[in-house]
């Protein structure tokens, strides 16, 4: 008497024969998709916030009906030139001052600076509206 040979299973042949490697491969090849994916986010983050700068006013002097001045620090990486565009604006915020300053490169990370800005009426506040590297 024979026995008939029992049916092979399609996983018992999958495990002999390696076809679950395919699998393991998609995973790996996602994970370093992922890697690389969170690897450029973090980069171009860290890039941007490099070109950026920090602007805190500290204070403002009105010296007459035709002057402010404006104190104010900035911070930004180190030997770098920036740019700043002062402003001046009376009891309604409108704008009766303005100026436009280059400061040369420094090796200093952070910087302070007093700037008098002409004004056309009294001025009730002065400030920085923005700064950038040239």
């Amino acid at each position: 008497m024979t026995t008939a040979p029992q049916p092979v299973l399609k996983a018992e042949l999958d495990d002999r024969y390696g076809r679950a490697r395919r699998r393991r491969g998609g995973w790996i090849a996602l994970g370093v998709v992922a890697i690389l994916g969170f690897g450029y986010v973090g980069w171009t983050t860290v890039a941007r916030a490099m070109d950026t700068v920090d602007i805190d006013s500290t204070g403002f002097t009105t010296v007459d009906q035709h002057a402010v001045t404006v104190q104010f620090q900035v911070t930004l990486r180190r030997g770098e030139a920036v740019t700043c565009a002062l402003e001046a604006q009376d009891t309604e915020h409108g704008v009766v001052g303005w100026r436009v300053v280059e400061y040369p490169a420094d090796p200093a990370h952070t910087r302070a600076f007093s700037e008098t800005i002409p004004t056309i009426a009294e001025a009730t506040t002065g400030f920085v509206s923005s700064c950038w590297i040239p």
